[in-house]
């Protein structure tokens, strides 16, 4: 009997230390949370990308949440840092990705030069809100990965649909500039022509000068119209 009530006293004592242990952790974590919470709201007032970072990571520790996460992996692709950024929300088509998440694996892969894998994602953008700017970006890559009968239809929408207020940031010169988008859709005409059919040299040509009308430092359209005028004068040149 006294070895029954031992064993009960023991049982007891165990379940009260392990209830406490529990309620402890819980306060921990709770106080963990408000804490980089706040460590968070000040690290966003003071503009302390790898402050927000870590004070991301520790919420997700603590408490996994997805919104955060995707947020995480934006802050990470907007500091550059692509390939952290698809570590966080992974690289796959999932259709229950919120926008955000889509937005960051579309842009990270194509910074990752992988062309087809960030076609995906912003098709998946393009098909929930289309625009323009989806266009271009679907149009220009798939150029890229050789379906210029593809683009055909997104240029054709793009120049449609674009309005004179809308620009496109270009990044190949140390000193990153715009152009209307229309005129970039235009350039990417252009080079659509002369893919399909190389005998049309001079017509993407004449389509790559009216890129350049409407925005005379389209340095990529110069570079683009230099290399055709290049090679259709290598090819009119007498054969000896």
């Amino acid at each position: 009997m006294a070895h029954l009530k031992n064993l009960i006293v023991k049982k007891i004592v165990f379940f009260f230390l392990f209830s406490t242990g529990l309620i402890a952790n819980a306060q921990t974590d709770e106080n963990l949370l408000k804490h980089y919470e706040a460590f968070y709201t000040e690290m966003r007032m003071q503009g302390d990308v790898i402050g927000i970072i870590n004070a991301l990571t520790h919420l997700n520790v603590i408490a996994p949440d997805k919104a955060r996460r995707d947020t995480l992996a934006y802050v990470y692709a907007n500091n550059n840092q692509h390939l952290q950024a698809l570590n966080t929300v992974g690289i796959e088509k999932v259709e229950s990705d919120s926008d955000l998440a889509v937005q960051v694996k579309a842009i990270s892969l194509k910074a990752l030069n992988q062309p087809k894998r960030a076609l995906e994602q912003f098709q998946v953008l393009y098909d929930r809100n289309p625009n323009p700017y989806l266009a271009y970006e679907i149009a220009d890559l798939k150029i890229q990965v050789g379906d210029n009968a593809g683009a055909v239809a997104d240029i054709d929408y793009g120049i449609a649909n674009a309005t004179d207020e809308m620009k496109y940031a270009f990044y190949e010169r140390q000193q990153p500039y715009e152009v209307s988008l229309k005129g970039a859709f235009t350039h990417l005409k252009g080079l659509v022509q002369y893919n399909m059919d190389k005998d049309s040299i001079g017509e993407a040509i004449a389509t790559i000068e009216k890129a350049l009308e409407m925005d005379p430092n389209f340095n990529l359209a110069s570079l683009s119209k230099q290399a055709l005028q290049s090679r259709k004068d290598a090819e009119n040149e007498p054969q000896n």
